[in-house]
């Protein structure tokens, strides 16, 4: 199964890519599902259901959880988690909640991942490749990659239409679930993808935010 790990709707402030676009293009994308990680918010649970979409499209709730040791897509019940945890309070509150914890982008340049939090193994799910880093910063995972016993991902970080589904995670088990979710990205059942843009979905008809409304 293939599904986008990282996506930001136009929840988050810096993207422009709207529920209804994910939901019409996603499929036609080569995609089996896809994670929304907006910042700092599980807001889209009041947009849309979460799970099996009238498609077939497979949509689970993360958050992208900004730290001062790095960001983390998270993924598990923390629609009312603290805005201003650090890193080891937060991948703490992951593992106890039985949640799942991925470093996002850990090699960015602005942004990178704490070493010790991977030393510690505090986090041991990361995003291999993030489709907007730059080659560099992906290759840089190499590092831990050679030094720990790790968990990989891939996910667009799509905050444009353009940019959805052009990475992505493959799993080699049925995604029908968070916690099926969970369970393989803790488990190694995952890989990072290279994904494809076939033609936008432009004359299809669209998928309409109301036929997924809570």
């Amino acid at each position: 199964m293939l599904f986008d790990l990282h996506v930001h709707t136009d929840i988050s402030p810096c993207s422009r890519l709207a529920v209804a676009d994910i939901l019409r293009n996603a499929t036609y994308r080569g995609l089996d599902g896809v994670c929304i990680t907006d910042h700092q918010t599980m807001s889209i649970r009041h947009k849309i259901r979460e799970g099996r979409q009238p498609d077939g499209l497979m949509v689970i709730f993360g958050m992208e959880y900004t730290t001062c040791e790095g960001d983390f897509l998270i993924f598990g019940p923390f629609e009312n988690i603290p805005g201003d945890l650090s890193a080891r309070a937060l991948l703490k509150t992951v593992a106890a909640a039985g949640g799942a914890a991925v470093a996002a982008h850990p090699f960015r340049a602005n942004r990178p991942v704490s070493d010790w939090l991977i030393q510690e193994g505090l986090c041991r799910t990361v995003e291999a490749v993030n489709g907007r880093n730059s080659p560099d910063e992906n290759r840089q995972v190499a590092r831990w990659r050679n030094a720990y016993p790790l968990s990989e991902t891939g996910g667009s970080d799509a905050h444009t239409l353009e940019e959805l589904g052009t990475v992505v995670t493959r799993f080699d088990r049925p995604i029908h679930s968070g916690d099926d979710l969970i369970s393989a990205l803790k488990n190694g059942h995952c890989q990072p993808w290279q994904g494809y843009r076939p033609p936008l979905a432009n004359a299809l008809p669209a998928v309409s935010e109301s036929d997924a409304l809570l």
